[in-house]
């Protein structure tokens, strides 16, 4: 896509040498896509990061609190039950920046560090029997976490795990959305505040990729872990395309990645995080429930439209976005394109249960469908008025 966009770049600039009036109309455009970028990147992008990584400083404290408890042998239920509170909240921020998995999140690693699923509970159940490791990980926390487990024993969902009671069924572990009873293990409470730990500790490093800087306790956080910043300030290469040091041309490279990255999620979420489960012709698409243990799928699937919601429209009211720029080329387009959003979210929030209903559920499919066709009206209709 970046080689087709830069073409087009040269071939306008070489009219606008000729004398054929095109650098105006480029300018023009790139003015209208400009107002766009920055509102976007700091209301939508760094903003929602920002919130991630708070509510990942909450719920470090949480856990730290749960272990010194447990370690006292006293009571923490009403502690459980307010970091699956926060656990809630920062996932509810991650869902929402699932539009925009491009840069930082992906270049980084970040994404799978954070959010693969399903787990390992057979090297889980070894990790905390084995006294070396375990011991490692209260030395050295999220630095071990982060290091030393493979993707499938850290990051939302391990911590979900550990957070929410899961019931035995069909010899396989079935959530109840509650809060896990107040009686986990000395292991276990570890294993829990590495996890969060690590996993703040990324919530953190998107903010700083983006933004450039973070709270001095959350830079705190890192350098006591030793861990050295990613120098990105992606937000700045999105804000200042076309000048030196940008590594986007265009603010038409901008927007095209930004609708992009929409047309990924909501290809995403039909055909993986609803479309799996939906099938379930083997084990493997089963187990594929995104938060199958707080029972959050659903909300999760709606945050990610509204990622899509926030990347097109604006993430605060008044917000110059992409859709002002689709409404003044074809106001048609713009409003199928908002309808389609929101008929999204409206279908998958109909779905019941869809931890244990997913099979073959109707409504799933109906929310599937709908889904579907918002990501078909983004590729195959506003990308190619973008790249006009």
């Amino acid at each position: 896509m970046k080689k087709k966009i830069l073409c087009m770049f040269v071939a306008a600039m070489s009219l606008a040498a000729c004398g054929g009036g095109t650098e105006t109309v480029t300018s023009d455009k790139e003015a209208a896509l400009q107002q766009a970028v920055t509102p976007y990147v700091h209301n939508t992008v760094i903003a929602t990061y920002k919130g991630m990584s708070d509510a990942g400083m909450t719920l470090l404290e949480q856990c730290e609190a749960i272990l010194d408890k447990v370690e006292k042998d006293e009571d923490y239920a009403a502690l459980m039950k307010d970091a699956g509170t926060s656990w809630r909240a920062m996932r509810k921020y991650w869902e929402q920046s699932e539009a925009f998995l491009y840069g930082p999140a992906a270049s980084h690693n970040i994404d799978p560090h954070i959010d693969s699923w399903p787990l390992d509970f057979n090297a889980m159940n070894a990790l905390l029997h084995d006294a070396e490791r375990m011991a490692a990980i209260e030395e050295e926390g999220g630095a071990y976490v982060g290091d030393k487990l493979g993707y499938a024993l850290k990051g939302f969902h391990a911590a979900e795990y550990l957070l929410f009671e899961s019931e035995e069924k069909d010899g396989r572990a079935v959530g109840t959305g509650r809060p896990h009873a107040a009686n986990l293990t000395h292991a276990e409470a570890v294993y829990l505040l590495g996890i969060v730990e690590d996993l703040t500790q990324q919530a953190i490093l998107l903010e700083y990729c983006w933004a450039g800087e973070v709270s001095a306790a959350k830079m705190a956080l890192l350098d006591e872990a030793e861990i050295e910043p990613y120098e990105d300030r992606y937000g700045d290469q999105m804000i200042n395309a076309g000048k030196a040091g940008s590594i986007y041309v265009t603010y038409q490279e901008v927007v095209e990645e930004i609708i992009a990255g929409c047309v990924d999620i909501a290809g995403e979420v039909a055909e993986l995080k609803m479309g799996n489960p939906y099938i379930s012709s083997t084990p493997e698409e089963r187990d594929y429930i995104e938060s199958p243990y707080s029972c959050t799928s659903t909300i999760d699937f709606a945050d990610n439209i509204r990622s899509i919601q926030h990347a097109y429209c604006g993430a605060q009211v008044g917000d110059h976005a992409i859709s002002n720029y689709v409404y003044r080329q074809d106001a048609d387009l713009d409003a199928r394109v908002r309808k389609a959003i929101e008929d999204a979210i409206t279908a998958i929030e109909q779905i019941e249960d869809f931890e244990n209903t997913a099979q073959n559920n109707p409504t799933v499919k109906a929310a599937i469908d709908k889904v579907a066709e918002l990501e078909e009206i983004l590729d195959d209709e506003v990308l190619p008025l973008l790249s006009k």
